[in-house]
């Protein structure tokens, strides 16, 4: 979408008690930049209203990976995409719902492979990576650390 397009739906849960916004997103391909502007806009959010720390890297991880599983969403699935963010501790939860059934799998690693690379990328920087199925397709969960690690570390894969 252009600057000048009417919003999608979506909007903060101001009654939650962490910080969550959630957006309904047409599935078309200019959903994606949409998409990425709602995750900067809600950590920046985060920060100004809730005073939380959210690093460089977390506001450029979370951007990231908000287009990568939009992005496939888009390619693969049929229809309306669903955004969730939420605040949960000292993390971003970022959950993407689409009406496939298909279950990504990373592929394995071909350095003559051109694209299809996005779900590795997801997964390697995600602190947490969880798939499931619903009775409409399927939603993607990841959590990305929000402040930076003080021992340097960016990826540290914990269970959800």
């Amino acid at each position: 979408m252009d600057d000048t397009a009417p919003a999608p739906v979506g909007g903060f849960d101001t009654t939650a008690s962490e910080p969550v916004f959630s957006a309904a997103l047409d599935g078309d391909s200019s959903c994606i930049s949409t998409a990425r502007r709602m995750a900067a806009d809600f950590l920046t959010r985060v920060q100004a209203v809730h005073g939380l720390p959210v690093s460089d890297r977390a506001m450029d991880l979370t951007q990231l990976i908000v287009s990568e599983l939009v992005t496939n969403a888009c390619k693969y699935a049929p229809g309306p995409v669903l955004l969730e963010l939420r605040i949960v501790g000292d993390l971003v939860e970022v959950v993407v719902w689409d009406s496939a059934p298909v279950v990504p799998i990373a592929r394995a690693a071909d350095p003559a492979r051109v694209g299809q690379h996005g779900l590795e990328i997801v997964m390697t920087v995600a602190q947490a990576f969880e798939v499931q199925r619903r009775p409409v397709g399927k939603s993607i969960t990841v959590r990305v650390a929000l402040p930076d690690d003080p021992d340097g570390a960016v990826t540290g894969r914990l269970p959800l």
